[in-house]
């Protein structure tokens, strides 16, 4: 691919996400899907706090926001831009997994995996935060507590 999209999704919200770094400038976008906002998806639909959260994260991004279905605007994006191909960063979600099913006929799908957080063994629970936060919260601040401080 040299003239990919990157889709970016609530899973990697940041600067150090994958697609980002592998492929500064090119044009990004960031989906606000209107089943899971409207609650119309086996997940719980999103809280007004979520929806800010994401929303907050996403004006430090270099990302065009749409609204609708995920699938539809992606490729609506790609094709604005002339795109060869999507990159994207891994994702837990089994929606996730659902819609690059459904990108994949249309245009080579790249997706790249992001550097963990922490490195738990055995694999952590990624179901709920709070029962993640339990286990990693150790190894999190362990890790802090052995970086070089400032010189």
């Amino acid at each position: 691919m040299k003239h990919p999209i990157l889709w970016i999704h609530g899973e990697a919200l940041g600067p150090s996400n994958p697609a980002l770094v592998a492929y500064p400038g090119r044009p990004a976008v960031f989906v606000f899907d209107t089943a899971l906002l409207e609650g119309a998806t086996p997940a719980q639909s999103l809280s007004l706090k979520r929806i800010g959260f994401l929303y907050e994260c996403l004006l430090e991004l270099p990302v065009t926001l749409r609204r609708g279905d995920v699938t539809e605007q992606v490729l609506a994006f790609a094709g604005a831009h002339g795109a060869d191909g999507i990159v994207t960063s891994a994702a837990t979600d089994p929606r996730f997994k659902a819609i690059c099913r459904q990108l994949e006929p249309h245009l080579p799908l790249q997706v790249l995996e992001p550097e963990p957080f922490v490195v738990m063994q055995p694999e952590p629970n990624l179901g709920r935060f709070s029962r993640y936060w339990r286990q990693a919260e150790r190894a999190v601040w362990a890790q802090w507590a052995t970086a070089p401080g400032p010189r």
